[in-house]
Formats: structure tokens, C-alpha cells, sequence
């Protein structure tokens, strides 16, 4: 039951950014009617899976590894964006950064390889 509340919150967030609506548990529900409204039906929507016999743990795993997977090439476009002279001028990233960068670039892209390898063996 864990797993419901959790997607909800971050599926409402992600839905009103990406729609430019009002955002936040720190709004009144007549401010934020469209993140309310979508924490309401996703709870709905997890609830009804629960009932119906659908696991929602499977569901917050599956969002999470593809958060992971779908980690690897933003951090890389971060990575060139950042280190664009032309695009960030005097503010783009020192050697510090671009070295942390390298590094979870690669450890992310290693735990997806792993996390192929590990679905494909069963």
C-alpha cells in the first residue's frame, strides 16, 4: 500500500510541470485542483489495480528501473550541455564536475547493463 501514495505524488508532480499547472503539497486544494485532482485519480487508478489483483509494488520497481534507464542519456546531455562554452559562457562546468559527471554516468550505465543482464537471465 506503500507503493500507491508514492506514485501518485510523483506522478502528479511530473503531469502539472510538464502541463505548466500549479504544483505542490504546499497548495490549497482550490490553487492546485489539477495536482489534487491527478493525486485523487492515481490513487484511484492504484487502488482499483490492488482490488483487481495487479500488484503495485511491480509498478514502482518497473518506474524506478526506468527512471534509471532513462537516466543514463540526460546525464549525458547535461554533461555537454554544461560543458558548452557558447551555451553556458563563463558559468560552464569545471574539470571537478565534468570527472562527477563521468563517474555517474558510468556506474548508471553499468546498473543498467546489469539490470539487462539480470532481467534476461530470469
Amino acid at each position: 500500500m506503500l507503493a500507491i501514495p508514492v506514485m501518485a505524488g510523483s506522478t502528479s508532480y511530473a503531469l502539472s510541470e510538464a502541463r505548466g499547472k500549479k504544483e505542490g503539497l504546499d497548495l490549497k486544494p482550490r490553487e492546485g485542483r489539477y495536482f489534487y485532482g491527478v493525486i485523487a485519480a492515481s490513487m484511484l487508478i492504484g487502488l482499483s489495480l490492488n482490488f483487481v489483483g495487479v500488484n503495485p509494488i511491480r509498478f514502482l520497481v518497473f518506474a524506478a528501473a526506468f527512471n534509471g534507464i532513462a537516466a543514463v542519456p540526460l546525464i549525458w546531455f547535461v554533461d555537454r550541455i554544461a560543458a558548452d562554452p557558447t551555451t553556458m559562457g563563463a558559468a560552464r562546468s569545471g574539470w571537478l564536475s565534468r570527472i562527477t559527471l563521468l563517474i555517474t554516468f558510468l556506474g548508471m550505465a553499468g546498473a543498467v547493463v546489469a539490470t539487462v543482464i539480470s532481467y534476461a537471465k530470469g
